[in-house]
């Protein structure tokens, strides 16, 4: 579940940092992706944003989803994993 979240989290990242799209782009289609690969619920926390790194504008794409239950003694909690893309410029 990690690798896939990350994975989507990297594709939508990419996906919004394209010249003509935004973070708002990011969050959707990451949304998209986690929904087709594993299901709904995982999709639920999705932000996006713009963030300066070393002076680089960075598209980064958070994804926070609550470990799946395996029985009584699974774990509790929640998974976070991000993206990040290098912006393009318009």
């Amino acid at each position: 579940m990690r690798n896939t979240l990350v994975a989507c989290a990297a594709e939508g990242a990419r996906y919004g940092a394209n010249g003509d799209r935004g973070p708002a782009d990011a969050q959707a289609r990451t949304q998209e992706l986690i929904r087709a690969a594993l299901a709904d619920t995982y999709a639920d926390d999705v932000s996006a944003g713009l963030v300066l790194e070393g002076g680089v504008p960075l598209m980064t794409v958070r994804v926070r989803a609550a470990l799946p239950m395996l029985g009584p003694l699974g774990p509790a909690g929640a998974l976070t994993v991000e993206g990040h893309a290098v912006e393009e410029a318009p």
